[in-house]
């Protein structure tokens, strides 16, 4: 009986020591790399940049180049999601049992079609009606007043320097800089102190005016 006893002590002493073990197992850091593409416009495989991979339930990850390349650190058996505007999400485990710290993926990205529901713009039965419905628009001599102050020549001379440029204008001003700098890239930048035409424009732009400081109305 004190066998049984003694036996069963030990069996329990082991299965504790194992459970210790697995508990105290910190997981192994590794070099997760890979690609990232999906369908084109054609149905061709293609690289998609700018994809989003990132580690679950953490702030880690990475974004993929223009190539489609992704480099970063991530643990074994951790969860990756990889998400873009226009796929659908997809996640990855990393598996536990790797032997190397070194691990690469290519992960094909499926397009998320989203279908709006049917929009139908119906238009006027007839001319007669638009020209009937037209010529009944109450339009007041305060709004017709309203209209040619705001059209006029100097307010939208004001609005040049007043009103905020959109993204598709803002993109345009920064790749021209870009490609200004890359030009000389290498080499000393030309002066042009001395272009006649620079300093022509320069004269003609004092004279009208632009340098001046554009009052807020």
């Amino acid at each position: 009986m004190r066998g049984l006893f003694l036996g069963l002590f030990m069996f329990f002493v082991f299965l504790a020591t194992i459970a210790a073990q697995k508990k105290d197992v910190v997981p192994q850091p590794i070099q997760f790399s890979g690609k990232v593409v999906g369908p084109d416009e054609n149905g061709e495989i293609t690289p998609l940049p700018y994809t989003t991979i990132a580690v679950k339930g953490t702030s880690r990850g990475s974004v993929s180049d223009y190539d489609g390349f992704f480099s970063f650190v991530a643990l074994k058996g951790e969860t990756v999601i990889f998400s873009r505007i226009g796929f659908k999400n997809v996640e990855y485990t990393i598996p536990d049992t790797l032997s190397s710290t070194f691990y690469t993926w290519i992960q094909i990205m499926s397009e998320d079609n989203v279908w709006l529901d049917e929009v139908v713009i119906y238009p006027w039965p007839s001319r007669e009606h638009f020209k009937h419905e037209f010529l009944a628009i109450d339009i007041s001599n305060e709004l017709r007043e309203q209209a040619q102050v705001n059209l006029a020549k100097e307010v939208l001379s004001d609005m040049r320097y007043t009103v905020p440029v959109d993204g598709k204008e803002a993109s345009t001003v920064y790749m021209r800089q870009q490609a200004e700098e890359f030009k000389y890239t290498g080499q000393f930048k030309p002066q042009r102190i001395f272009d006649v035409m620079a300093w022509k424009k320069f004269i003609e732009a004092w004279k009208r005016g632009d340098f001046k400081n554009k009052k807020k109305k």
